[in-house]
């Protein structure tokens, strides 16, 4: 963006939120501005206000700031606008009959991750998980998905601050062993959760990106053993991975600005 200091004030802090939303990574005031342009004592008011309005955080101890749960809310929020969130529940509803399962529309948050969506199976016997639920980043499909999408360091980072805690006795709780874990899925596109949360249940898991290739949310199905398997599972890979895709479309239209 070219430097222009006569940027209405009042979207200042939009523009300073954009670039933060684009980012992989936490950033300085400074190299905020570096896109924007501003007056540099400007961009160190404005990200110094939304950080204690709780817009903003720092990362760590460091000068960075990246977004913090209130933003986070702010943008599920956006994306659960009433027509989107029609558009996608049906799109859910078309993966569930394919796979006959039930189908999740998990996003990252503070406590793991966080089903947005879902839609059950018609089988008397399932698993329930009901919106809103929270499950564990390293023991499911939904969480290997965001741990993998996320860069290498930062990956690294948040696994050295993540409870690994045994769910079952098929979880890996060695971080060595987990990063081996998202290092395949990375690779694969695609995450399994082998009884690795809830005994006798299996998932898989694919991501849900925006345009600019960003993790959103991770679009999965679960069943018990005694009606699918790993090898089912890895079979329906290609209708999540249409579902995700649709998902993407209808969330991010190619044709809007």
């Amino acid at each position: 963006m070219s430097s222009d200091a006569r940027i209405p004030t009042n979207l200042r802090t939009l523009l300073i939120l954009e670039v933060l939303g684009k980012s992989e990574r936490p950033m300085t005031a400074t190299e905020i501005n570096s896109q924007l342009g501003l007056p540099k004592q400007t961009v160190h008011r404005l990200c110094n206000m939304l950080e204690g309005e709780g817009f903003l955080t720092r990362y760590g101890s460091s000068l960075k700031f990246q977004a913090s749960r209130r933003l986070r809310n702010l943008g599920a929020g956006l994306l659960n606008h009433s027509h989107t969130h029609i558009m996608r529940h049906q799109i859910l509803e078309e993966v569930a009959a394919l796979v006959g399962e039930t189908v999740n529309f998990a996003v990252p948050g503070d406590g793991g991750m966080s089903y947005a969506d879902r839609v059950e199976t018609d089988w008397a016997f399932r698993i329930q998980l009901p919106v809103g639920s929270h499950v564990p980043f390293h023991c499911t499909a939904s969480g290997k998905c965001f741990l993998a999408s996320l860069p290498t360091k930062q990956r690294n980072a948040m696994l050295s601050t993540l409870p690994l805690e045994p769910k079952t006795e098929n979880t890996l709780i060695d971080r060595s062993k987990v990063i081996t874990e998202l290092d395949l899925v990375r690779r694969q596109g695609y995450a399994l959760d082998r009884e690795e949360f809830i005994e006798d249940m299996i998932a898989i898991a694919v991501p849900v990106k925006d345009r600019d290739n960003r993790f959103l949310a991770a679009l999965a199905f679960h069943g018990p053993t005694q009606r699918i398997s790993i090898e089912y599972a890895i079979d329906k890979l290609s209708i999540l991975q249409s579902g995700a895709q649709k998902i993407t479309d209808a969330l991010f239209p190619e044709n809007e600005t």
